[in-house]
């Protein structure tokens, strides 16, 4: 089975495991991760994983089935960044939702869900470990269900609701707030690509939160 990922971002965290669940599936399939739609040759699974083009007909029909891997309970937080935003609002569980691409913004059948424990104490790379062992675990699943699956439409008795694009603007701090009240918001910041910062004096700092033990 030819299969191939698209993720847009070489400097995206999830890219050590995507390269590790290459080397895990190549012996059986022929597994390609690609930054651009422009490379996209065709096959049997494409997965669009943090990937910030849209990937419209013409090109998802190059493919048997394009899936999208979302972190939210479909179709509850569509959108962007949706565990960013729920972490932020207090939620200790997030789903993680395999589901097909389709134009409509995460609007596609599902395949299957994941829900995950966050910890209220842990930091962005903790809370991306196990968002990331999630979305490689729904990747198997998919490889291994494909093409006998048969998916479910998303609940319409829900209304849907949605995320907002996040710009490194959202990473700043209202200085007026506790640590505590704060606390969710800067931990969620990836300290390497849109560091938590604030604003005093007319200057900028930047906040980066670590924590002193290993969990």
């Amino acid at each position: 089975m030819k299969i191939t990922v698209l993720n847009s971002s070489v400097d995206h965290p999830i890219n050590t495991w995507l390269s590790d669940w290459q080397a895990r599936h190549e012996k059986a399939h022929e597994v390609e991760v690609v930054r651009s739609k422009s490379e996209l040759s065709g096959g049997e699974l494409l997965f669009l994983i943090s990937c910030i083009e849209i990937i419209g007909a013409q090109d998802r029909a190059k493919y048997a089935k394009t899936l999208v891997i979302h972190a939210s309970d479909l179709p509850l937080g569509r959108g962007w960044s949706p565990h960013v935003w729920q972490i932020i609002n207090g939620e200790t569980e997030v789903a993680v939702t395999l589901l097909e691409a389709e134009d409509k913004v995460d609007s596609g059948d599902i395949w299957q869900k994941l829900k995950i424990h966050v910890p209220p104490t842990a930091l962005y790379d903790e809370i991306n470990q196990r968002i990331f062992q999630a979305e490689v675990d729904l990747m198997d699943f998919a490889v291994d269900s494909f093409p006998t699956i048969e998916p479910k439409p998303q609940d319409s008795s829900k209304e849907p609701t949605y995320w907002p694009k996040r710009s490194p603007e959202d990473s700043e701090l209202d200085t007026s707030k506790s640590i505590d009240d704060l606390f969710n918001h800067i931990r969620v910041c990836d300290p390497n690509r849109f560091p938590a910062y604030f604003i005093k004096g007319g200057r900028k700092y930047v906040l980066k939160l670590e924590a002193e033990d290993e969990r």
